[in-house]
């Protein structure tokens, strides 16, 4: 954990429209103001992020994200269930709520999460304001699980980067709209969708890519390596790095889980792209995934990454 006095010097370098990068327990989040639209900018600019895309909102208890949106009966339920954690909802703005419009990208909506990882939370209650926190890293590339992959992608970028080691989860958070036409999963993540419909009591529909997103995560081609990525590969071919899963063999030096757990791949995802695309290498190929439980989030970071790449 790190010190008070680190704490707040992030915050008060928040509220001055600085960008501070901590660790949540799915990814690092590159902080900023969400009230103050030049910060947000600042964010944008940051990552080389389209506008387009909207932003979420973390704030530090339940309480503070019932403020900002208007909740139905199915939207509390998710939260109450899943709060502090790894799911984002978008939900209706409020009327008075503060966050800055270019958060939302122009939309009537906003994204809003509250993560479980202390020194996060600690940050948000220190910063005293709604802080939007896409992944720090630039857009469209590895997300960063550890502060080192932040201090290496965005360098003097960034004010203040917290370190609170390397992040649990290891995947963005799960997205889910409860807007008028009822919940849909905008994208997989740190909470399984068999747990979110189990809560709902009904299967959700998934609208996992739009050209005009309502939630982070949705363009096609996203959380790409330089180097161009091979799926469902039970062998690498000539001139490439093999990412496994399951126990190492002779194919190379990276599994995603020697033991096939899908929760330690889940961790070790970003971790090992970003590792495997330091070496130089022009291809990666990837060991088929199971698609279940957290296999389905991992594998839709794996097809966006492995997707044609869209201009920014």
């Amino acid at each position: 954990m790190a010190p008070h006095s680190d704490i707040a010097a992030a915050a008060q370098a928040l509220r001055e429209g600085r960008l501070v990068a901590f660790p949540t327990e799915t990814v690092y989040g590159l902080g900023a103001d969400a009230t103050d639209d030049a910060a947000v900018a600042r964010v944008y600019a940051a990552k080389g992020r389209p506008s387009f895309n909207p932003l979420i909102a973390h704030v530090p208890d339940r309480e503070s994200a019932f403020a900002l949106g208007r909740f139905t009966p199915e939207a509390k339920a998710l939260a109450e269930a899943f709060w502090p954690g790894p799911l984002s909802l978008v939900v209706p703005r409020a009327p008075s709520c503060p966050v800055s419009l270019l958060a939302s990208a122009g939309l009537d909506s906003i994204a809003i999460r509250v993560p479980s990882h202390p020194m996060a939370l600690e940050l948000l209650s220190a910063a005293g304001r709604p802080i939007v926190a896409p992944s720090a890293n630039p857009s469209g590339k590895i997300s960063p699980t550890t502060a080192d992959h932040v201090r290496r992608h965005l360098k003097d970028k960034v004010a203040i980067v917290l370190d609170g080691g390397r992040c649990k989860v290891g995947l963005e958070s799960s997205v889910v709209s409860v807007l008028g036409d009822g919940p849909k999963l905008l994208r997989q993540g740190g909470v399984p969708r068999a747990e979110i419909e189990r809560v709902l009591g009904h299967p959700i529909a998934v609208e996992s890519h739009s050209a005009r997103p309502h939630a982070p995560g949705q363009l096609l081609s996203h959380y790409a390596p330089h180097a161009e990525i091979r799926l469902n590969a039970d062998a690498p071919r000539e001139g490439e790095a093999y990412l496994g899963f399951g126990p190492l063999h002779a194919h190379g030096a990276w599994t995603l889980s020697a033991k096939g757990d899908l929760v330690e791949a889940a961790a070790n995802l970003f971790r090992l792209l970003h590792e495997i695309d330091a070496t130089g290498v022009a291809r990666i190929a990837v060991a088929p995934v199971p698609h279940h439980g957290l296999g389905e989030a991992i594998n839709d970071r794996l097809l966006r990454a492995a997707a044609p790449r869209e201009s920014a």
